[in-house]
């Protein structure tokens, strides 16, 4: 075997994806030398978004006085690739839960200093901004980051001010006239691996605002800002982002991402594997293996490893999994081009135990993965490659 691509997510609470490179990448070269092994660590929008990128595809991690999640003075960052044509923003950058500590108020926090990245990355001429949802500390709809960029917001009493959580409800006029020009044709895209409405028992509020310090009262209140805020924006522009699936997303941020600036919302697996090249690299490749802490049923919603295997079926090369947990119902994984999945828990422990050895037992589960790759290659075999775009039923299966 001669080519190797290595994409995994992290594993949450355990390893990031780029230690999972690092120890894959070890392994293979271990057993195959010669081999070319391309790595792509791979985050969810949320905080390591930035580095990940840079990581894959190399760039330069830009630092810039900002706004933090209660307006405080703080240095905020950025990743621009492409040869500076990209830019790539975490909004957890500026308004991520670890910022706030112990003080959780939701319904106080903006998302100001994320516009001010926005609009620092326009400034130096970057052609397409990536904006990853995760993390947040906010309940604010991005408008914070919208008035950061020159979009105003009025009172009743015609007084402009910047909305937060709490008060949403008293804007009574939004002038998207003072936004920064240098925005004017930017592709401006916004990673979003949630499929929440704005609002309603399973949006922004209901769903998330309680992790980030609401009562049950609170997210109530939280909600009809929301609301308000989106009845607003439907009077404004004629655009209703109540039941976007990803519209809940950080807050209401993904609903604000469309209102303020026309922006897609996409499966953050999707803009990674294109800012990547991805489709070129499967040239030539004759393994592309995934994973992600716990693969079950919500994998199969378009999250890396689902979106990995279908981009590589596409192209007939094998797709492998390693996993920390296997969950139930994943049979589907298999039709959408996945060939394997594998745990590299060992041995039956507590998730607290697991974690300690988890880089070990990768390493491990890589060793045994390559020992069968070897072992196929000094028989003269090779792994199976699928090479019909028919359905697994019915799929022409050839030894290369």
């Amino acid at each position: 075997m001669k080519k190797f691509l290595l994409i995994p997510d992290s594993f949450k609470g355990t390893m990031n994806s780029m230690d999972f490179c690092r120890i894959a990448k070890e392994v293979i070269l271990r057993h195959h030398p010669s081999a070319e092994v391309i790595s792509i660590p791979v985050a969810d929008g949320g905080e390591g978004s930035v580095d990940t990128f840079i990581a894959a595809v190399g760039g330069e991690k830009i630092s810039v006085p900002a706004k933090g999640p209660y307006m405080e003075d703080m240095e905020g960052f950025y990743g621009i690739i492409d040869d500076g044509a990209t830019a790539i923003i975490e909004m957890a950058a500026c308004a991520g839960l670890p910022l706030v500590g112990d003080n959780l108020h939701p319904e106080k926090t903006t998302t100001f200093g994320v516009g001010q990245l926005m609009a620092d990355a326009a400034k130096r001429g970057c052609k397409k901004i990536i904006i990853g949802l995760g993390g947040s500390a906010t309940n604010d709809f991005g408008a914070g980051a919208a008035a950061a960029c020159g979009i105003r917001f009025m009172d009743g009493g015609g007084r402009e001010f910047i909305p937060v959580g709490e008060t949403l409800s008293q804007v009574s006029r939004i002038d998207k006239g003072g936004t920064m020009p240098e925005l004017e044709g930017i592709e401006i895209s916004t990673m979003c691996d949630i499929d929440n409405p704005l609002y309603g028992t399973s949006g922004a509020a209901f769903v998330f605002a309680p992790q980030k310090g609401a009562d049950s009262e609170m997210v109530e209140f939280l909600d009809g800002q929301l609301r308000s805020m989106s009845e607003m924006v439907k009077r404004e522009f004629g655009t209703d982002v109540s039941k976007i699936p990803g519209a809940g997303a950080a807050g209401g941020m993904g609903g604000g991402m469309v209102a303020f600036f026309d922006s897609k919302l996409q499966p953050g697996i999707e803009i990674v594997l294109d800012a990547v090249g991805f489709d070129g690299l499967l040239d030539g490749a004759d393994l592309v293996i995934s994973g992600e802490g716990k693969f079950d049923s919500q994998s199969l919603h378009g999250k890396v490893v689902i979106g990995v295997a279908r981009r590589a079926k596409k192209r007939g090369v094998p797709v492998i999994a390693i996993v920390g947990d296997i969950g139930d119902d994943i049979e589907a994984a298999y039709d959408e081009g996945v060939s394997a999945i594998f745990s590299i828990n060992r041995v039956a422990v507590p998730y607290k135990e697991a974690r300690l050895r988890s880089r070990n037992d990768l390493s491990l589960t890589i060793d045994n993965l390559m020992r069968f790759t070897k072992r196929l290659e000094d028989i003269g075999a090779s792994p199976l490659r699928c090479t019909s775009k028919k359905s697994p039923r019915g799929v022409d299966w050839d030894a290369r």
